[in-house]
């Protein structure tokens, strides 16, 4: 073989080796922290869970081949920075946060790991982006509703109920941008003839008293904006709204939650006019363009029913 042929060929062997070497590697794990803000049994976490993977794997990313997902569970808010820490100290490529308590609490744990935040009500008004079309810094991701969705959800309990005259905005400071969705509500009750009750509350406590209290006038309703402390306490919310004012209470059926009436992480309102024929209606909000809404039937059978059911 001549020379120059040979200097060739090793050139060519040199160029291509560390490309085969770099085939016959396993490729990379990535690892993803998750911190969340409902508890791991929760009904709708285990179903964005389950929504979360799916996407990941559409994009080729798969739990337990090439990713790898630290999950920790922050009902309310609950030990969030504690649980910051530890998804810190695994040193994970990038971190999802869903809830306001759960971005914050990572918000303040680092400054340099890539963050996605979910179900976030204001993240402007949260200190987490500077604005909404460059949020600079190291966090970024969805609006979860502009601030005028609250005006619709209180049209929508003035169109399930006329006489409806109070509104409650019912939400925990600490776990829900309760001012934003509250200065956006008072901007709207004026013009529908509803005069707004801010009603901040804190645990389960709280909750049975305010809405008791509130509950002791007619023609109220209830606005559950976004909040992880009502959604943990949503099966509170609806046996009370049931027992204080609507005996016969129907509940919409919406996903697979139990809680349907209450369910939050959306929001819902709730009416309890007592006296209105439709005091006995509830109704979910299912998106910002979606409003579903079920009405309690008649107990009282129709005269062909009736016969319909004598044939039968």
């Amino acid at each position: 073989m001549r020379r120059r042929e040979f200097i060739m060929l090793l050139s060519c062997a040199a160029a291509i080796w560390p490309l085969a070497a770099r085939a016959q590697q396993p490729e990379r794990v990535r690892r993803v922290g998750v911190l969340v803000g409902l508890a791991e049994n929760d009904p709708e976490m285990k179903e964005r869970i389950a929504g979360l993977r799916q996407g990941l794997e559409k994009l080729g990313w798969v739990e337990g081949s090439n990713l790898r997902i630290d999950y920790r569970f922050a009902p309310a808010g609950a030990q969030a920075r504690l649980l910051a820490r530890e998804l810190i100290a695994l040193q994970p490529d990038v971190i999802l946060t869903q809830s306001t308590p759960a971005t914050a609490a990572m918000q303040q744990e680092t400054r340099t790991i890539p963050i996605v935040f979910a179900s976030v009500a204001d993240p402007i008004g949260s200190g987490f982006v500077a604005s909404l079309s460059r949020p600079g810094g190291n966090l970024t991701g969805l609006l979860q509703y502009e601030e005028g969705i609250t005006g619709k959800w209180l049209a929508m309990l003035k169109e399930i109920a006329p006489n409806l005259t109070r509104a409650a905005l019912v939400a925990n400071p600490r776990t829900a941008a309760f001012d934003y969705f509250l200065q956006s509500a008072k901007a709207v009750a004026p013009s529908l003839a509803i005069d707004l009750v801010p009603t901040p509350v804190d645990n389960a406590v709280d909750i049975e008293r305010a809405i008791e209290t509130f509950a002791r006038e007619p023609n109220g309703g209830l606005v559950l904006p976004p909040d992880t402390s009502t959604v943990v306490h949503r099966d509170l919310i609806i046996a009370l709204a049931a027992r204080i004012a609507c005996p016969r209470f129907t509940r919409p059926v919406f996903s697979s939650q139990r809680a349907v009436s209450c369910i939050t992480g959306l929001t819902s309102s709730i009416c309890l006019d007592r006296g209105h024929p439709m005091s006995t209606a509830s109704c979910a909000v299912q998106n910002p363009l979606t409003f579903r809404c079920r009405r309690r039937r008649s107990s009282k059978l129709s005269s062909t029913a009736k016969r319909r059911r004598h044939l039968a």
